[in-house]
């Protein structure tokens, strides 16, 4: 089992910074994790990815090159680091813990097993 608690959600104007936070908890060796996000209306999607082995990365094309996740092994923590962030990163995003051991970053949502309870990120225009 694995606990996921994220934070650093918040209210940001366009162009801002936020950076996320996910606290993992249980058995978190080797495992990969991710966050997804879900606007109101709007499905579920990837957003960034981070493998056991935290040299592989791997992000959705509307966040490449402003959005940058990392790693801290020791703390068990993931983060999300997020510029240049537009009204349309408007979404409640979710850590996730993969279900099985992934040496590389995951992109597949069933893919994931443990889900944290989401942090609200609002860009304002």
């Amino acid at each position: 089992q694995v606990q996921l608690v994220e934070s650093g959600g918040g209210l940001v104007q366009a162009g801002g910074s936020l950076r996320l936070s996910c606290a993992a908890s249980g058995r978190t060796f080797s495992v990969g994790m991710g966050w997804f996000r879900q606007a109101p209306g709007k499905e579920h999607e990837f957003v960034a990815a981070i493998g056991w082995s935290t040299s592989s990365t791997g992000y959705a094309d509307s966040v490449k090159g402003r959005f940058t996740i990392s790693r801290d092994k020791a703390k068990n923590t993931v983060y999300l680091q997020m510029n240049s962030l537009k009204p349309e990163d408007t979404a409640v995003y979710y850590c996730g813990a993969s279900s099985r051991p992934k040496v590389l970053a995951e992109y597949r949502a069933d893919e994931y097993a443990y889900w944290g309870q989401g942090t609200q990120v609002t860009v304002s225009s």
